[in-house]
């Protein structure tokens, strides 16, 4: 099955190993007897950083004319966990991920969070067996090929609601936490957003930002939905 990957990924490890550490989700790392096991969230945090910096140099170069504001859009359209899971599905990564007994029966395989941390983790894995030129072929291939030329997807939806409502004056907009659920390694986030204490929109999230984010795609649907 490795070998399947690595021919899916366009690239062949020389240390394997670095792979297998890739693919290794923490539930599994605590549920075995091996204390020398790590999980890949150490090679997701490199994953993230190398990720990001290639993403930001290819659209420097290649939208020259473009704004500092829509090129950090664009890049977080690129590095999003929509994205970086939808790139995890087209690898079939999911089968190949090393998971603890609970995140199994949870349908952990096609959890977005988790898949697009293992995207990260397999770039990681890329650029300490082969260097910045491996993890660049992969990102190519699998990440920059999804450059958004028109709509971005990835919006920034609470800068864009607070503009809107800014519009009138004396207009204020208030996030609130209401809820969470899930272990450490995958929290699920609930968020309120308010207009004036009133509730205009829900969302939720793997992390507190993207649930507000959800909560002002949510807001910007109902109070301005030729916006949204």
């Amino acid at each position: 099955m490795i070998d399947a990957l690595q021919k899916a990924l366009g690239y062949t490890f020389r240390d394997v190993s670095l792979l297998q550490s890739a693919l290794t989700h923490s539930s599994y790392a605590n549920e075995t007897l091996h204390n020398s096991l790590q999980s890949n969230e150490r090679l997701e945090f490199l994953g993230d950083s190398i990720l990001g910096m290639a993403v930001a140099e290819y659209l420097y170069r290649a939208f020259p004319h473009r704004p500092e504001g829509e090129l950090t859009r664009m890049r977080a359209d690129m590095v999003c966990e929509a994205t970086l899971a939808a790139v995890a599905r087209e690898l079939n990564l999911g089968e190949h991920l090393r998971l603890g007994h609970g995140e199994e029966q949870g349908g952990g395989r096609s959890r977005p969070s988790i898949l697009a941390d293992a995207v990260e983790s397999v770039i990681a894995a890329s650029f300490l067996d082969g260097g910045f030129p491996a993890a660049q072929g992969i990102i190519t291939r699998l990440v920059l090929s999804r450059v958004p030329e028109k709509r971005l997807h990835n919006r920034d939806f609470k800068t864009d609601l607070q503009e809107l409502v800014q519009q009138k004056r004396n207009q204020v907009l208030s996030y609130a936490l209401v809820g969470q659920s899930g272990p450490d390694h995958d929290k699920h986030f609930q968020v309120e957003v308010s207009l004036n204490g009133k509730v205009v929109g829900r969302g939720d999230g793997s992390s507190k930002k993207r649930a507000e984010q959800d909560a002002a795609r949510d807001a910007m649907e109902k109070l301005f939905p030729k916006e949204a």
